[in-house]
């Protein structure tokens, strides 16, 4: 029998699922990791590659001693992360990202060097708003890529911050890894970069994708652009052929699909890390929102009677949003064809499947900000206190208080009980579709009442507004020229069955749900390891060159959807509710949108009028 594991890193913990050639979970298990909080900056948020290594290697060793599998009998291994920024030297040694230093901040901490230092931007972090400030203004064509407008979330603005404060010897000897690239390096020694990653998060393009500049059409060659990089600064790293960032491909560097084998698979060090053979087949990672894609959009749901859909095929995919959510939350989308779409990120070519374009869409802010909203009421404590008392989650005791207050107030549904109560989301700035990092939080509605039901009733609105602006971002994609009729989740949230219902009554499209949401990022992480134990079968050895990579992608790239296909079970799937009840909902529903849209337009005025005011 063969067995395979997927090792997903999210914003909090580190997580293992082992899975059999059908992806049947046989074992699961997670760890905390440490995130470092700057005490007088909230933009900061800190991690550790070598924390995130230990908790992998706690799990992984967890998972092969609760399943009893033989660990020769695992053939390969995939990595997802968070798209985060991971710094080490060439021999793999952590270079520090933080400037706290004893509690005080110091730029000269900047590309220390030790196993304890703080390595990892998190993508969270958003220190480099004016880096990303003036990448975004010199108009270059890379940055049509990413939906017009690059974030300060992603890595290139991140790098481009510490070759401004770090010592510039330290940062000539600094690596830059997207962290899912840094874990296959950890585990097998190799260098090669995932395309998914490169494209998704580094500036990008790759070779032989037609960009337009200034009206003048070119051919994206390298990969890199030399020009863009010199433009913003990093034409240090353009001097080395881009080593620092992966190499150019089939020079100094490979770059490879999703899946395909990286190395010869787990080295020495890593195998003993792990508690898995030296040798065990590693796919190349990528993004933890793509392996939600990967390992939902395959699935067959079942309807309320029970009937189960036919077997999805590729084509199908480009209809089916996939939306990872924890933390935060990614809408990923497929195409044939590159859409752009403004304020989203995307169209990356090759990203997960060659010849494919992927759009992706995202929240900053949205178990965070559920937890925030909670936490911070001042019933907070009264409301820990009833969850305790009667022995269920915070959830259920808000849940349960909404029912009796909607019975109370005779209201229809759960949104007329909050119809005066309006919340706009983006405390952590607006990923898209407004990419735009200075939006802000809004409520309107406030009353003079700190009760157990004012908290209830805002949890309830904070579900409203996370639907809301999926609506937004799906509405905006589907204007562009996608053709999105269902969404399928993963991760945490997938879990929250009022937020699931919403958000299918708000879109008026099924969500689909995979039997255990929480396992399908790692599950499409375990399917790229099914993948590059395959491919290295087919091949007889590791990828070596560019020129096997690109060979291997076309002969093999469509296998990765038929083992999706096997792999993923039967999904639940939850239709907008119906009848007169869902009629008079979704009416309501609409008006609380274009409420919601007003916002984002009231908003960008009043800032527009302070900052005339401000500087007069």
């Amino acid at each position: 029998m063969e067995y395979f594991i997927g090792f997903d890193v999210g914003t909090g913990s580190a997580r293992a699922c082992l899975v059999d050639r059908e992806g049947t979970l046989l074992s699961e298990h997670s760890e905390a990791t440490k995130t470092q909080r700057s005490s007088s900056d909230h933009r900061i948020f800190e991690q550790s590659t070598s924390d995130i290594w230990d908790a992998l290697s706690a799990c992984s060793k967890a998972v092969l001693k609760d399943s009893g599998v033989d660990p020769t009998s695992v053939k390969g291994v995939g990595f997802d992360a968070t798209c985060s920024l991971a710094v080490v030297d060439d021999d793999g040694t952590p270079m520090s990202v933080s400037r706290i230093s004893n509690g005080k901040e110091d730029d000269s901490n900047l590309g220390k060097t030790g196993k304890s230092e703080f390595d990892v931007i998190l993508w969270a972090d958003h220190r480099a708003e004016e880096e990303a400030d003036t990448i975004n203004a010199t108009a270059e064509a890379v940055l049509s890529f990413v939906g017009g407008t690059m974030s300060l979330e992603m890595e290139t603005p991140k790098t481009l911050w510490l070759k401004k404060h770090m010592d510039s010897g330290l940062f000539e000897k600094a690596n830059f890894f997207d962290l899912p690239d840094y874990l296959t390096f950890r585990a097998t020694g190799s260098k090669a970069r995932s395309n998914c990653s490169l494209a998704c998060k580094f500036s990008y393009v790759p070779p032989g994708t037609e960009m337009t500049h200034g009206g003048t059409t070119e051919i994206s060659h390298d990969g890199w652009s030399a020009r863009f990089f010199g433009k913003i600064g990093l034409d240090s790293i353009v001097e080395r052929d881009f080593i620092q960032v992966g190499g150019i491909p089939g020079k100094n560097g490979l770059v490879l699909s999703a899946g395909q084998p990286v190395g010869q698979g787990l080295d020495k060090q890593a195998a003993a890390d792990l508690g898995l053979k030296e040798g065990t087949a590693v796919g190349s990672a990528v993004i933890d929102a793509y392996s939600g894609w990967i390992g939902t959009v395959a699935a067959r749901a079942t309807n309320a009677k029970g009937e189960e859909e036919p077997q999805p095929t590729m084509d199908d995919a480009s209809h089916r949003l996939a939306a990872c959510a924890g933390t935060s939350t990614c809408h990923i989308v497929q195409s044939e064809d590159g859409i752009s779409v403004p304020g989203v990120w995307g169209p990356y070519r090759n990203a997960v499947f060659p010849g494919n374009w992927m759009n992706e869409g995202g929240q900053s802010s949205t178990g965070q900000l559920i937890d925030f909203v909670i936490t911070t009421h001042p019933a907070y404590p009264k409301l820990k206190e009833e969850a305790k008392k009667q022995g269920v989650s915070q959830y259920e005791v808000l849940g349960h208080r909404l029912e009796e207050m909607q019975e109370r107030a005779g209201a229809p549904t759960l949104t007329h009980l909050t119809k005066d109560l309006h919340f706009y989301p983006d405390l952590h700035g607006n990923r898209s579709p407004l990419a735009d990092p200075k939006m802000k939080g809004m409520i309107t509605g406030l009353e003079l009442d700190d009760s157990l039901d004012d908290l209830a009733e805002k949890f309830n609105v904070t579900l409203e507004a996370i639907a809301l602006q999926t609506r937004h971002i799906v509405d905006t994609m589907n204007e562009c020229g996608h053709k999105i009729d269902a969404v399928y989740m993963s991760g945490s949230q997938a879990k929250n069955g009022p937020l699931m219902r919403l958000l299918a009554t708000v879109l008026q499209m099924p969500v689909v749900i995979p039997p255990n949401p929480a396992a399908a990022v790692p599950l499409g992480s375990a399917m790229l390891g099914r993948f590059a134990h395959e491919a290295a079968q087919a091949e007889g050895h590791g990828i070596k060159t560019q020129e096997e990579a690109d060979q291997v992608a076309q002969q093999h790239g469509a296998r990765l959807w038929d083992i999706m296909v096997e792999m993923t079970k039967p999904a639940k799937r939850i239709e907008p509710r119906d009848g007169e009840l869902g009629r008079r909902e979704k009416k309501l529903l609409d008006a609380k949108y274009e409420v919601f849209r007003d916002s984002i337009e009231t908003q960008r005025r009043w800032r527009a009028l302070i900052e005339k005011a401000a500087k007069e």
